[in-house]
């Protein structure tokens, strides 16, 4: 592609000298290791590395242009262009490099606090069951012309994002949306077909700062619509209402979901897995696997898109009889001795309420619950957190998810320090090892007894614990491998 061909939509060149309008482009990466002649290497300024203390050795490698944020001299005759966001920039010509490929697929973003996993594995497997081809780029793995690799973030570079969907030949690109995605212009160049809003509960906070400005992170999802593309948001929350108001206000399409009478996809009733779904003032029953109103609104999520596509209700019934549900959500990994040992991936308390009131609905005795926070993480929800595993379960185990860069010796302290400030005395046990935690599970736990483990879902331990495991899963296999040789 020529550079005239790829700032055409941009300023004049003319404003840069020295640069050759007509010089072909092999290619635009963000790492200078990764130059060859021909490309176009953008410093990023990330939050562990600048990439303007490489743009030396990008022209030295031989980068036919350089576009960066800060003044640069003596580039050995490698042009440089100075502009004033580089990862804007990224996104932008990426997409015309890769040909704008969100153009040519349905793309489906989702985002909100809680239940994007879910909602985006929902959609994968109705719209394959109903004929599609997917691809899913996520938090727990990445599906382009049905072959996986390992999620490197919940939304991925858009350098990376662009590359994969101009990779992919299937029809419908489903892409989990992160509000700091969203807030470092990783979805710049994308444009979707439709845009779902689950929620917004308290965390990342000690990214966004207030609630208000983590709801206008999610919000700029929706600035990506095409032109005839579609909200789907659930106004039963409330940040969803707010949204759903300002989007009616600018007269974009949408679809509410929810249990109100204003919703388009209204949920009438749920009794048991059966919800009765009002569309349009006719009713209609899905029949789910799923169990908790969490995922009543998950799967409601995703059904109206498929509706929306043209498909009915019993079409997406008929094809929930064999979903499998996703690795770390809300996932039996074992049964021992008629205990119930469940990983899930919750890490706000609005997500253990909805893990821990589902497990209320299963033939359970007592609720063993095991979590823990992440060092230098926001500490602002760990007493609501606390509180909800408290009123919800009957033990609760405090460990630690991820200690980032704190020591044991400090962790211990904080969790000292949140418990006396809880008043919480009964039926609470810290261990900060979480294998030994699980183990001490083990021991507590009687027939009909649910273990819950929240807050690391299918992720591997960054903690060299006791027993050597590298997950939550592995661990409790290997707990019952052993409860078998005995």
């Amino acid at each position: 592609m020529k550079l005239k061909t790829l700032f055409e939509s941009f300023s004049s060149l003319s404003e840069f000298p020295g640069l050759d309008s007509e010089m072909e482009v092999t290619g635009i990466t963000d790492d200078s290791r990764n130059i060859k002649p021909g490309m176009i290497f953008i410093a990023i300024k990330g939050f562990q590395f600048d990439g303007h203390n490489y743009i030396m050795d990008a022209a030295k490698n031989g980068a036919s242009l350089i576009i960066g944020e800060t003044p640069q001299n003596d580039l050995m005759n490698t042009p440089y262009m100075l502009v004033k966001n580089s990862r804007k920039m990224l996104g932008q010509l990426t997409s015309i490099f890769y040909e704008n490929p969100s153009s040519k697929k349905i793309v489906i973003g989702v985002t909100g606090t809680n239940g994007k996993t879910t909602t985006c594995y929902l959609l994968k497997h109705l719209l394959e069951k109903l004929g599609y081809t997917t691809s899913l780029i996520g938090t727990i793995e990445y599906v382009i012309n049905g072959e996986t690799s390992k999620s490197l973030n919940t939304t991925p570079s858009s350098l990376l994002l662009q590359q994969m969907m101009a990779h992919s030949n299937d029809q419908v690109i489903i892409l989990e949306v992160s509000s700091h995605g969203l807030t470092q212009y990783r979805l710049e160049g994308i444009t979707f077909d439709y845009a779902l809003f689950t929620n917004l509960q308290h965390d990342h906070l000690d990214y966004h700062h207030t609630m208000d400005e983590y709801f206008e992170a999610k919000a700029l999802l929706f600035d990506k619509l095409k032109p005839n593309g579609k909200a789907v948001i659930n106004s039963d929350d409330a940040w969803g209402n707010k949204l759903t108001h300002r989007l009616v206000s600018k007269n974009v399409p949408l679809i509410a979901v929810g249990t109100n009478d204003e919703a388009a996809f209204r949920i009438v009733s749920k009794e048991g897995k059966d919800i009765q779904i009002d569309i349009n003032q006719s009713l209609a029953t899905l029949q789910s696997t799923l169990i908790g109103v969490h995922n009543m609104y998950n799967l409601a999520m995703a059904s109206a898109v498929v509706v929306d596509l043209g498909h009915s209700i019993q079409d997406i019934s008929n094809n929930l009889v064999d979903f499998a549900g996703i690795p770390g959500r809300f996932e039996t990994v074992a049964v021992i001795d008629e205990v119930h040992y469940i990983i899930d991936y919750a890490h706000s308390d609005l997500a253990l309420q909805y893990c821990l009131e589902s497990i209320k609905e299963c033939d359970v005795n007592k609720i063993i619950h095991i979590f823990g926070f992440r060092g230098k993480r926001d500490a602002t929800k760990r007493l609501p957190m606390l509180e909800t595993s408290q009123q919800l379960s009957d033990y609760t185990l405090l460990t630690t998810d991820d200690l980032n860069g704190v020591s044991e010796n400090e962790m211990m302290t904080s969790y000292q320090d949140l418990v006396k400030e809880a008043d919480f005395t009964d039926h609470i046990k810290i261990i900060m090892d979480r294998t030994i935690a699980i183990q001490e599970a083990q021991k507590l736990a009687q027939p009909r007894d649910y273990v819950v483990l929240t807050g690391k879902g299918p992720e591997s331990y960054t903690e060299a614990f006791q027993m050597g495991t590298h997950s939550d899963k592995e661990t409790i296999l290997q707990l019952k491998n052993m409860h078998t040789a005995n």
